[in-house]
């Protein structure tokens, strides 16, 4: 393979979002308003337009509120004998008078309506669907599915083989940025395309058991560096979150971290065999006459229509495929297999910092690794543990749909902690003499690189200076595909005095949780074992600790998120540890501890595994 795929994905939505009180400015809610219905249509006629002026078909997601509109469904029927788009089926765009009238209820998210409501919701819509065009979809989407939704789509309708199925860290940090009224969260999951779990949405199948049948996208190409520092809605590859993140020339109009962004994305090509994948979801709402984001509606169009010759320019020179959604789904199963990864080495194109995060992502976990502090983990999630989270109203989840993390770094802290307590993160410390540094502080560089079914990150060497000796010390992260595990590698290169040695305290501390909130750990067990003997402690918030020189394993057990992690460890004079929090700091740590010499490696393993 050797191929930048992008899906292009309009929706005719006849209510679009926010813009029944743009257009419906000082008079009193109607989302049957003529001039909105009409704008609305309106704005679908000319994204379309621009797509095909550039070459570029579409999938055409029809919302449930177009299925009533006869010159929305003649549109779609047009265009596809015309130019090949794909007539889909979106389970966004619910809002109108016939949804309201019906259902009686302002909820617009499909999945946070009870199970028997969704049921009764997507049996209307798809039927309605049928009605209309004689067939049944082959995709359909949402912001998010859940994984219960998208068994009972699949279950009813075989036909559907893809589906948008999750915006990429749309949690605490959006909801934040969108005055704390944005109630949906759905942090956790892949950032591209990939096979649903039937257990749980977010957490990729490993193998056909677990398969639900259909290829899942993501709902917009976010930026992996500023969209998980920040409010991802301002930095995706639709130009108009472009606008709404000021990231323009006001006086040119010029937007060069589009084209930028986009190419970052074609460069991932080169951490995934040779395949890249980017897309665009758009609704009418985006383009609206009287202006979006404090930018006009002719900046909003120019934006768009600059976006699509940018796809359209890529396609003309062989470097680009524009697929509609189902024949990506068939690319993509003729071409991944279940535990192939996805990563992305990311690199600041924004801000104009040095900095560099690694993504990878497979059916046993989703870590980060940041170099700008030496390589440490600043995010893991347990998707090994295949968490089933039914979400929606009569669940425990009515609006928490994110996959839960062992590290996290913007909710927990991370290394830069307050005065007292810890953060969570998975880092080391080399120690000389009473002084200590940890790899935190150091930055540095990492370099891609595939060795059989390995994926390997090796870092850039990075020089730790005490009072009376100076360290070169270099960090290497492998990740052996389908294991579920992590090894990584701390290499002394040279030392100003060779007979000298160094302690290194490899470490991870950890929690769980959605949010930026404590959860219970009293069920929490933590141990440390040697042979036949083992330290066990209960968590209790009480500050204990446990140790055993020449640990076989040190581990915690999270029943809340049924998963438990392990460290293991190859090195000299090893010492495995727990450690209990306490109410204050309410995390757990593992770790190991031993010496390094010239010359020598201290490796130590993180795994992961399902616990019931």
């Amino acid at each position: 393979m050797d191929r930048f795929i992008v899906n292009i994905v309009h929706r005719p939505e006849m209510v679009p979002e926010y813009a029944e009180k743009v257009t419906g400015q000082g008079k009193a809610e109607d989302i049957g308003r003529g001039a909105l219905l009409t704008e609305s249509l309106d704005i679908f006629k000319t994204q379309q337009a621009i797509a095909h002026k550039n070459g570029l078909k579409t999938t055409i997601q029809m919302t449930y509120a177009s299925l009533f509109n006869d010159e929305a469904v003649a549109i779609a029927k047009e265009h596809h004998e015309k130019y090949g788009d794909e007539i889909s089926l979106s389970l966004l765009g619910l809002p109108c008078e016939q949804f309201r009238e019906k259902y009686q209820t302002k909820d617009f998210c499909i999945w946070m309506f009870s199970m028997e409501e969704k049921k009764t919701i997507v049996r209307d819509v798809f039927g309605k669907f049928y009605d209309r065009f004689g067939f049944y979809p082959e995709s359909t989407g949402s912001y998010y599915m859940d994984a219960d939704l998208i068994n009972f789509i699949k279950a009813e309708y075989p036909s559907v083989k893809c589906a948008v199925a999750t915006c990429w860290e749309e949690g605490p940090k959006a909801y934040h940025t969108c005055n704390n009224s944005w109630y949906t969260f759905m942090d956790g999951g892949p950032w591209a395309p990939w096979i649903p779990s039937k257990q749980n949405t977010h957490a990729p199948a490993a193998n056909e058991a677990e398969d639900s049948g259909i290829v899942a996208i993501p709902h917009l190409s976010r930026d992996l560096l500023a969209c998980y520092d920040g409010n991802g809605s301002n930095f995706g590859t639709h130009p108009q979150n472009v606008l709404r993140g000021m990231i323009y020339d006001t006086k040119t109009w010029e937007y060069p971290y589009l084209y930028n962004l986009i190419d970052q994305y074609r460069y991932l090509a080169k951490f995934n065999n040779g395949y890249a994948y980017n897309m665009m979801f758009v609704g009418p709402g985006w383009m609206n006459k009287m202006g979006r984001w404090e930018a006009p509606y002719e900046l909003l169009k120019k934006s768009y229509e600059d976006g699509c010759a940018y796809y359209g320019k890529l396609k003309k020179e062989g470097k680009l495929t524009d697929m509609t959604m189902s024949e990506f789904a068939d690319f993509y199963r003729e071409n991944k297999h279940y535990t192939e990864p996805e990563c992305a080495l990311w690199r600041d194109i924004l801000y104009g910092s040095d900095k560099q995060l690694f993504w990878y992502c497979d059916p046993y976990m989703r870590v980060c690794v940041n170099m700008d502090q030496g390589g440490a983990i600043v995010d893991l999630r347990p998707y090994v543990a295949k968490l089933e989270w039914p979400v929606g109203i009569g669940t425990a989840h009515v609006q928490d749909a994110s996959y839960p993390f062992l590290i996290q770094e913007k909710y927990r802290a991370g290394y830069f902690t307050h005065y007292a307590g810890e953060g969570t993160i998975r880092s080391a410390k080399i120690c000389h003499n009473g002084e200590e540094v940890d790899l935190c502080l150091c930055r540095t560089h990492g370099h891609f690189s595939q060795e059989g079914s390995d994926r390997v990150l090796t870092l850039d060497p990075v020089e730790i200076e005490f009072s009376d000796l100076t360290v070169k010390l270099q960090t290497v992260l492998t990740f052996p595909e389908g294991t579920g595990q992590v090894k990584i590698e701390r290499r002394v290169l040279s030392m100003s005095d060779p007979a000298a040695a160094v302690t290194v305290n490899e470490y991870m501390v950890a929690c769980y949780g959605t949010t930026e909130y404590p959860e219970d750990m009293t069920s929490l067990t933590l141990a440390v074992q040697a042979g036949q003997q083992k330290e066990i402690i209960p968590y209790a918030y009480r500050c204990r600790e446990a140790s055993l020189a020449g640990a076989d394993e040190a581990n915690c057990t999270l029943p809340p998120i049924k998963t438990k992690v392990t460290m293991t460890c190859d090195g000299r004079d090893k010492t495995g540890y727990v450690r209990e929090g306490y109410a204050f700091s309410p995390m757990f740590t593992l770790g190991y501890t031993g010496t390094l010499k010239e010359k020598e490696a201290f490796s130590t393993w993180l795994k992961l595994e399902r616990a019931d």
